[in-house]
């Protein structure tokens, strides 16, 4: 575990030390790209991972040269620390002070619904990885949103292949925000055969899962057929500790999406456990991807995360904008370039829809498999879900 957290470290900083750090002003020549993401606080993990992604993905779309249209790309970090409040006001002086022409982030759900307004007051683009909420990209939204990351949406919906089935009853546990929230009712949405009798919200800073593990046993322990409790959860806590309430005893069992590497150790627990996950470096096939994987391990001797692949799709998706437009920053320019702009990234290629901004992509339904070389359950791919398999809904008021 440490060796892998160190890794994670090593590897934000290893960027930082390869591409430096931005003056505080604008010089002629550049395009200023600022990066609002957990540096610290409860999704720090997630924040790192897609900071080394999207420097890797920039300098893999420019082959090494940093460089679109004769402009060099400047990259401005700015720490959320997982605090809308905070997000927002780095947003805001990222576009006002720091002339930042486009902005990247963040980590958090809670977060990127604060800076939504923040980017449509100040007329400029904010690429929206990884935050997940659906109003993100629906209710919320605005046309300067352009979303890499996927949507509570499309999670749900690739899980209900592996759950929704005739005589399945479900138990959902969540926490209680924005992505927990959002997450449920897209699951809830997707689900035609299966049963929710259950929906189970708990803050985000848990630790003790005994109470909330014993309303979804009661929920679940005299429904007839198959049982399920179906987390969706990030960053700190561990809900995987209900397994050691023994709901064995009750007949139930427990799914979940996919994760980051280090949350999927306590998958190893769980052989045979089905799911969806947005990405596991073992599963794509593409030139893209077998760069990510392999300049990944030679730098930081590690596998890429799950969201080391989403900051790298962020970073693919602005050089092709930028090549689109020659290099012009203007916000109407590059909304021009990407509604219905599709792109390469390490998961294959992606569409950013027309009417909502969200980028189509596959989803990939796994099942665990326990293998000794490796610390955490691995999942192997079942099916690759193509975006013409799922009908996400468009839930703006555009």
């Amino acid at each position: 575990m440490k060796r892998l957290k160190m890794a994670i470290t090593l590897a934000a900083a290893g960027c930082a030390a390869l591409w430096g750090n931005a003056p505080a002003f604008a010089q002629t020549g550049e395009i200023r790209i600022a990066h609002v993401y957990s540096k610290t606080g409860p999704l720090e993990a997630y924040g790192k991972q897609t900071q080394t992604g999207l420097l890797l993905g920039l300098d893999y779309a420019t082959n090494g040269t940093m460089m679109v249209a004769g402009k060099k790309l400047v990259v401005l970090e700015k720490d959320d620390q997982g605090k809308p409040d905070v997000g927002k006001s780095q947003l805001a002086a990222a576009y006002a002070d720091d002339k930042a022409d486009i902005a990247v982030g963040p980590s958090s759900s809670g977060v990127a619904l604060a800076l939504l307004p923040v980017a449509e007051e100040y007329k400029k683009i904010l690429l929206v990885e990884p935050a997940v909420a659906d109003s993100i990209t629906g209710e919320k939204w605005n046309r300067y949103i352009f979303r890499t990351g996927r949507n509570s949406s499309q999670d749900a919906i690739s899980n209900a292949v592996a759950l929704d089935t005739p005589g399945t009853v479900i138990a959902t546990l969540a926490q209680d925000y924005a992505f927990g929230r959002d997450g449920v009712k897209a699951f809830k949405g997707a689900l035609k055969k299966a049963r929710i009798v259950h929906e189970e919200y708990l803050p985000q800073n848990t630790t003790d899962f005994t109470a909330g593990a014993q309303r979804l046993f009661d929920a679940l322990k005299d429904q007839p057929g198959r049982k399920v409790i179906f987390i969706i959860w990030a960053g700190a806590g561990n809900p995987f500790k209900i397994a050691d309430l023994d709901p064995k005893r009750y007949g139930i069992e427990i799914a979940t999406g996919g994760n980051i590497l280090e949350a999927m150790r306590a998958y190893k627990n769980f052989p045979g456990m089905e799911g969806a996950t947005y990405y596991y470096f073992g599963i794509p096939k593409n030139p893209a991807n077998t760069w990510l994987v392999s300049e990944h391990y030679k730098r930081f001797h590690v596998p890429p995360d799950f969201f080391t692949a989403g900051g790298m799709a962020a970073g693919m998706a602005l050089v092709e904008a930028l090549k689109k437009t020659n290099g012009a920053t203007g916000s109407e320019a590059l909304i021009a370039a990407m509604e219905g702009m599709s792109f390469e990234t390490p998961k294959g290629r992606m569409t950013f829809r027309k009417e909502d901004h969200q980028a189509m992509q596959s989803m990939y339904h796994f099942r665990i498999k326990v293998d000794p070389a490796f610390d955490w359950g691995v999942p192997e791919l079942v099916h690759e879900i193509t975006p013409d398999e799922m009908t996400v809904p468009i839930q703006n008021k555009r």
